[in-house]
């Protein structure tokens, strides 16, 4: 298998896509010319032509627009957001068209449409570039959300994302691109990874705890779990990949088998993801806990510019350490 790094398994994806489909088209801001601002789109605007790969002025709102009236004309667009932080100048058209177009039209329009981009922070990009928004789109019924972490996974759902029917929120991260993995099944080109399976990564040993997480908190948490290892305490790691549809069976499974459960996320505590994942997780596994189900958030605060103060706000390997101790006392 070869390995790659994130920027190029989803290089990849969007490549076959591209060439599979020609209703598929990516549009966004640099995504063309400069080859994506985060080179993601490296030389497909050279391979597939401007008609296909789209650059647009900064005009969020503009270009959502635009490709959701493409997705309803049967077109299948890839929207490219330099940050999800930006999406919020076009969370109009999000929420209350992509999301809510099928639903309002009797179902006479389905809605093919990807929106990607990276969130969280990123190394001194100041709080109006560091937010973690995935509460935003997984409160929006109607609305598809994955944050896969391994080139594999990026691959193989962003894969699943253009083929679906239903509008995609496809959460990067600013940090993962260089992420390096196997990517399995290279050799596939149909290779796809369903909605709402979350993947199992077992500890070498009998486990006292499971930690959920996703996104780059996934490669944290390895960290952390290695370290915690050579204390003697063992923990399964339960990658999400999909926030909406979330793998229940996966949780209640986790639950059963360590019967203590840790969250990492990188968003804020208050109204997020990683709270209603608790919530849920004692609604549906509340007689398999032998203790209540811990969260470990960034800092509810703007994240700061300085970056000795960044690592400082977020879930970092202490705070995770000292959360999984304390879960197994």
């Amino acid at each position: 298998m070869a390995e790659v790094t994130v920027r190029e398994a989803l290089n990849i994806a969007l490549g076959e896509e591209l060439a599979r489909d020609q209703n598929v088209f990516l549009i966004g801001e640099e995504v063309g010319h400069y080859n994506g601002a985060y080179k993601v789109s490296q030389n497909l605007m050279a391979r597939f032509g401007e008609d296909r790969v789209i650059d647009t002025p900064i005009a969020e709102a503009g270009f959502a627009g635009l490709a959701i009236g493409a997705a309803m004309a049967g077109l299948r667009p890839i929207v490219e957001f330099m940050t999800w932080n930006f999406s919020l100048v076009a969370i109009d058209q999000i929420i209350n068209n992509a999301a809510k177009m099928h639903l309002m039209s009797g179902g006479q329009f389905n809605m093919p449409i990807v929106f990607r981009a990276p969130q969280g922070a990123g190394g001194s990009l100041c709080a109006q570039h560091s937010s973690i928004l995935e509460s935003f789109y997984t409160y929006t019924p109607g609305l598809i959300v994955v944050a896969p972490s391994t080139p594999t996974d990026m691959r193989g759902l962003l894969k699943t994302s253009v083929r679906s029917d239903n509008p995609v929120i496809f959460l990067e991260h600013e940090k993962i691109y260089a992420v390096k993995g196997e990517l399995e099944h290279a050799d596939v080109p149909d290779f796809m990874i369903p909605f709402g399976v979350a993947a199992l990564h077992a500890a070498a040993s009998e486990p006292q705890l499971t930690i959920l997480c996703w996104s780059l908190t996934v490669h944290v948490v390895k960290q952390a779990a290695e370290r915690l290892a050579a204390e003697g305490i063992f923990a399964d790691i339960l990658d999400l990949r999909s926030l909406k549809p979330v793998d229940s069976e996966a949780i209640i499974a986790a639950a059963q088998k360590t019967h203590r459960l840790l969250i990492v996320q990188e968003a804020t505590p208050v109204a997020s993801y990683g709270a209603w994942l608790s919530h849920h997780i004692q609604e549906i596994a509340f007689d398999e806990l032998d203790a209540p189900v811990k969260v470990v958030s960034s800092d509810d605060v703007p994240m700061p510019y300085t970056f000795s103060l960044e690592p400082q706000v977020l879930p970092n390997l202490e705070r995770i350490i000292a959360a999984a101790k304390e879960l197994v006392a």
